[in-house]
């Protein structure tokens, strides 16, 4: 028989007979088919103040004690190697997600699930590492309507473009109002890698350039874009270009999540990009690119790329550390 097993209100109520009837504890377990020791611990933690053993108050204190036994965190909290560990992949800017998904490829023990470590971040021990998550924040922020953009001669629907190659999402983001510079990026869906190149300005030429300088770095087939302005010479681009719906940015999910983290992790929003050096926007890529993704297998997208093939200059995609 188990040492350690649980008892239910039936088993209380056959106890509190046996006892009033004058059996012996060791008889009792046998009875009941349990270890001695489970009838001992039970009548010694569970009696009432009298000393006398009542299943009713028993059954209310095993509730209580069964409540107070699990705390929201306490996983990780029990687990100081654990805990040190976790904290120390959130410094790194790894995200919940990465942090459980690396740890089971790895086989790291003891091994946890991303749910077990946000509701650690969301309790009193671990809030106050809540400032090294993407976000900040425990709520989503709400999406605001999309601006009307201008149509693009000549383009083709995304709902056209073939089902085979390898497929690359585009797009821009802004200076705040006022100062022109931006930065134009390319992600490749399926490897998740990106690169991405400073503008000087939103013209149509300066996105030819950038566009043309990306795909000496890496290779795809399509590029799918929104229609915004500076993609109405998508003709000159040299690679074939499928467009979004207008006000449709969910059709290229890709790329518009990995604008999000890199305003989210390293230039966030109203940051003025003129002031933001190739070295600064660099080390943004190599971050993100070397960030493990549950899409890819808990692998990075740096990885995964070089697994590919697509990476033309292979020598110059130094890891992150």
């Amino acid at each position: 028989m188990k040492k350690y097993q649980h008892l239910d209100q039936f088993d209380r109520d056959r106890i509190q007979a046996l006892l009033d009837s004058g059996t012996k504890q060791i008889d009792i377990a046998e009875i009941i088919r349990v270890h001695k020791g489970t009838i001992s611990r039970e009548i010694a933690n569970r009696k009432r103040m009298n000393g006398h053993y009542e299943a009713g108050t028993a059954e209310h204190k095993a509730r209580i004690s069964r409540g107070n036994s699990k705390y929201q965190g306490m996983k990780i909290e029990r687990n100081p190697d654990l805990k040190k560990f976790i904290i120390k992949q959130l410094i790194q800017k790894r995200s919940p997600d990465e942090i459980a998904g690396r740890m089971e490829k790895e086989k790291i023990y003891p091994c946890i699930g991303k749910d077990a470590v946000y509701k650690w971040l969301y309790s009193v021990y671990g809030e106050r590492y809540c400032k090294y998550l993407c976000t900040r924040r425990r709520k989503p922020r709400k999406q605001k309507k999309e601006t009307k953009r201008e149509m693009i001669p000549n383009r083709i629907s995304i709902f056209k473009r073939p089902k085979r190659g390898i497929h690359a999402e585009g797009d821009t983001f802004l200076s705040p109002r006022g100062n022109k510079a931006a930065v134009a990026i390319i992600g490749l869906r399926k490897e998740k890698y990106l690169e991405a190149r400073k503008i000087p300005d939103m013209k149509t030429e300066s996105m030819k350039h950038a566009v043309w300088e990306i795909q000496t770095e890496i290779q795809f087939d399509t590029l799918t874009l929104d229609n915004g302005i500076e993609n109405r010479e998508h003709e000159k681009f040299g690679v074939d270009t499928y467009f979004c719906d207008p006000h449709a940015p969910w059709q290229k999910p890709f790329i518009e999540g990995a604008i999000g983290l890199a305003r989210r992790w390293e230039i966030p929003k109203g940051t003025d990009l003129n002031n933001v050096s190739e070295e600064r926007l660099e080390k943004c890529i190599k971050f993100l690119n070397n960030k493990y993704r549950k899409s890819l297998g808990y692998r990075s997208a740096r990885e995964a790329a070089e697994e590919s093939g697509i990476l033309k200059n292979i020598s110059n995609k130094v890891a992150l550390h």
